[in-house]
């Protein structure tokens, strides 16, 4: 089924899903099963699986000069993806980025894709490199996530990138994209970021999943803007419970969002990581309490570094 068919399939039921990271080179997928395992007992959605770019990492010679090499810390996203699928029987979303890839990488992505038979996709532009001021588009790669939709379309319709004809096609991807209630970073304005939700919309997104947010009010503004712009997709909050003290500096400078005024004068308050980590559980809980009672019917959770405080949360919902 398609995200947008689970979505539909029971309007009255409450669901929730997750976004996990790949292992880190090398370290194999015990961690990363076990926390699919303890949030498969309370019935998820769907799962995320994101994907990484390679970057420079720079390691000294005896001789004293540096040498600069590639390095993919977190590799094998459609492996890992294909692994969950089989071991958990659980809906999974890759995710399929522009950023450190060409055209035809991606269209050996749609292949492998196609024959592991997962057809539900996430479809991103992908952050920058660590090494760029800013986003630098890969020689024969895409620079615009509704560039890259336009490749899956093509590829649906039954083309390769360079034109020529797919012989035997497979199961067509249906996916979504990101959005962002506060705006995109490099966006001038919501308004122009909007914009682009919709014309990601009319290429074919089937829902959106925002980046994280703290404040309620700020995703029913832009659920509000966004419905009266034409966007008609489902829009699925993206959660991720406070942990740490030093997340009130971080979180605003790394995700672009705003805390409440209420939320960090309360992580002032906290003593240590346990208090914030606590002060996390319970604002998101009521967070999530508030967006069900508002007719949210899907909650999509960002589970890094806060497995355990999204399974407090999930259950106290």
């Amino acid at each position: 089924m398609t995200v947008f068919e689970l979505l539909n399939r029971d309007k009255e039921q409450k669901h929730f899903s997750f976004e996990v990271l790949p292992p880190l080179k090398g370290t194999g997928t015990d961690s990363l099963f076990s926390t699919i395992g303890r949030l498969k007992e309370m019935d998820p959605l769907f799962i995320n699986i994101t994907t990484h770019h390679s970057e420079f990492v720079y390691k000294q010679l005896p001789n004293g000069l540096l040498q600069r090499s590639s390095v993919r810390r977190r590799p094998g996203t459609i492996a890992v993806a294909a692994a969950i699928q089989r071991a958990f029987g659980i809906t999974v979303i890759p995710h399929v980025i522009c950023s450190g890839v060409t055209r035809e990488d991606i269209e050996y992505e749609l292949l492998d894709l196609q024959f592991l038979d997962i057809s539900n996709l996430m479809l991103l532009r992908g952050d920058k490199a660590q090494e760029d001021k800013q986003y630098v588009p890969t020689p024969g790669g895409h620079a615009h996530t509704t560039d890259l939709i336009k490749q899956v379309q093509q590829f649906n319709d039954g083309f390769f990138c360079d034109g020529s004809p797919i012989k035997n096609r497979g199961q067509r991807f249906s996916f979504g994209v990101a959005c962002y209630p506060e705006k995109h970073e490099e966006a001038p304005n919501l308004e122009m970021d909007l914009q682009y939700l919709l014309l990601k919309q009319q290429l074919g997104a089937q829902y959106a999943v925002t980046q994280l947010f703290y404040d309620n009010e700020k995703f029913f503004s832009f659920v509000e803007r966004a419905r009266a712009l034409g966007i008609s997709i489902p829009i699925i909050p993206g959660i991720k419970p406070f942990a740490k003290l030093s997340q009130l500096t971080v979180v605003p400078k790394t995700f672009h969002c705003d805390l409440p005024e209420e939320l960090a004068r309360e992580v002032v308050k906290c003593k240590n990581d346990a208090d914030a980590k606590q002060l996390g559980i319970e604002w998101s809980t009521q967070q999530c309490r508030d967006l069900y009672a508002h007719g949210v019917r899907n909650i999509h959770f960002y589970t890094v570094s806060a497995v355990d405080s999204v399974v407090e949360v999930v259950k106290g919902i």
